[in-house]
């Protein structure tokens, strides 16, 4: 049987995982616009690669910038879940024991941060990513 079944005053405190999960996509968001202004094609003159380009730093860039997304996409995805999973057994344990709310709140707190962690090396990272002028 479902918590909200059991104990219909849990149906509000259920929102709260569902907060902590719109901060990811917020994290993606400001990746994002870090990350758009990091991108440049300035190594260009009327469509081809200036001769004096230097490409090694072009791809350290790429790679970097590419880097930075995908570990804010991963650690969001992976907070997402913990998040889920423990909002989850929350809801129910409240079900159950309405003092355990607190402390299980703390889990999810500690389960949240994985996202901030993630978008933290995401910046330490794009900072890496300059391309050549």
């Amino acid at each position: 049987m479902g918590g909200c079944v059991k104990a219909p005053r849990i149906r509000s405190k259920n929102l709260i995982s569902i907060i902590f999960c719109e901060a990811n996509a917020i994290y993606g968001i400001i990746i994002a616009v870090i990350l758009i202004n990091k991108v440049s094609a300035s190594g260009y003159v009327d469509g081809n690669l200036r001769p004096d380009y230097d490409i090694a730093s072009m791809y350290f860039a790429g790679y970097a910038i590419f880097s930075a997304g995908l570990s804010v996409g991963l650690s969001n995805i992976t907070s997402g879940l913990s998040v889920g999973i423990c909002g989850s057994s929350c809801a129910l344990s409240d079900a159950q024991n309405g003092e355990l709310f607190a402390k299980m709140l703390i889990a999810q707190i500690f389960a949240s941060a994985l996202g901030i962690y993630g978008i933290i090396i995401g910046i330490i990272v794009s900072n890496f990513g300059q391309f050549p002028n």
